[in-house]
């Protein structure tokens, strides 16, 4: 078992995408979606998903792009956003295929008053499909799941055509995740709404797939973004199996997971909660609160070791006239804080059995 001579190294696109998400929904992995925010955050992941020998998915959102780009850019139309999500792409492509694993390149959440950033980024890749045969990133997500159904889907289905054609990949959300995220804040809905219904999730089918089979359904089954006392929602992965089940069912199919299917706000969720959604299909869980207090928990323990060499040039606890550089370079600190979300990484990776998914056969970089 592996991908070797399935999909190459590097990032995937178009039926290479299809390919490794079928692999996983076979075999019962998932694939960790990490959000990053920088070229040390990315870094991070890609040395991550090539020590645990397995493909991984690098995401960018909005503000996260915004980020990248730096914060001397106005995000006036979107204009960071663009620019960052853009400039991350470009370094995941040049340093994937150097690490040696397949990367699946993502954007994350783009809410209704978000669509001129997805306008941006569907520019650049018509752009580069001119020129190489293919889009600049792997994937992207609609979540307009704050909108009425019909216009959910709808809006979907028509970003989803410009988006066939150059064989980009489309999330979707339908139902909402609750918390907040982003700048999205769902803190405030009713409980009822965490909770998608079969026949929605059908209705997203429907509209989608003679367009293209490369998307995937992001159903609520009472996720929230962020870091929440246990109990205040119910996660009810088995759910997602019903949505499986009603979906064969309509579709009279000899597949028993008809759909991929996506995870989201699963930081504090249980390993026994995650592997029930794997093996209904969720071929992906978002990754962002747990990596992020994981990178400041490695700046702060390096802080912790190193206090009285970060005091100052120079003088610390060896003499008053020692230098303090190797310390307060920032090459040091910022690689503690890499190495503390690499060992989160590794966690993540082993809740979605997604561990060595490359094989034994894979080559190693």
């Amino acid at each position: 078992m592996g991908l070797d001579g399935i999909v190459p190294a590097g990032v995937l696109t178009g039926e290479n995408v299809i390919k490794l998400f079928e692999y996983c929904k076979k075999n019962g992995h998932a694939l960790p979606a990490f959000n990053c925010t920088s070229t040390s955050t990315i870094n991070a992941v890609l040395q991550a998903a090539r020590d645990v020998n397995s493909p991984v998915i690098i995401q960018f959102s909005n503000g996260g792009a915004a980020f990248l780009a730096g914060k001397g850019i106005k995000n006036t139309n979107e204009k960071a956003s663009i620019l960052g999500s853009i400039a991350g792409a470009q370094h995941v492509r040049l340093m994937a295929k150097h690490y040696g694993v397949p990367v699946v390149l993502h954007s994350d959440h783009c809410a209704k008053k978000l669509l001129p950033w997805f306008d941006g980024m569907l520019e650049a890749n018509e752009e580069y499909f001119k020129t190489n045969g293919e889009p600049l990133f792997s994937s992207h997500m609609l979540d307009l799941s704050e909108e009425f159904d019909e216009e959910n889907i709808s809006t979907c289905a028509k970003y989803f055509k410009r988006m066939a054609a150059v064989n980009l990949w489309l999330e979707m959300e339908i139902g909402i995740t609750g918390g907040e995220e982003d700048g999205v804040d769902n803190t405030g809905v009713k409980a009822e709404s965490l909770y998608t219904k079969p026949e929605q999730v059908y209705n997203v089918y429907k509209a989608l797939s003679p367009i293209s089979p490369m998307f995937s359904i992001a159903a609520a089954f009472g996720n929230v973004h962020g870091v929440y006392k246990a109990g205040n929602v119910v996660l009810s992965p088995h759910l997602l199996k019903g949505h499986q089940e009603y979906a064969k069912q309509q579709l009279k199919c000899a597949e028993n997971k008809p759909l991929f299917l996506v995870m989201h706000g699963g930081s504090g969720s249980s390993a026994a909660e995650i592997g029930e959604a794997v093996s209904n299909g969720v071929v992906k869980m978002n990754i962002d609160t747990d990596t992020q207090w994981a990178y400041w928990d490695g700046l702060r323990g390096f802080y912790k070791k190193n206090e009285g060499y970060l005091q100052g040039q120079i003088g610390n606890p060896d003499g008053a006239d020692k230098p303090n550089k190797k310390f307060y370079d920032p090459r040091v600190w910022v690689r503690a804080a890499e190495e503390s979300m690499i060992k989160r990484a590794f966690e993540s990776f082993e809740n979605l059995n997604g561990r060595n998914v490359c094989g034994d056969t894979w080559p190693k970089a």
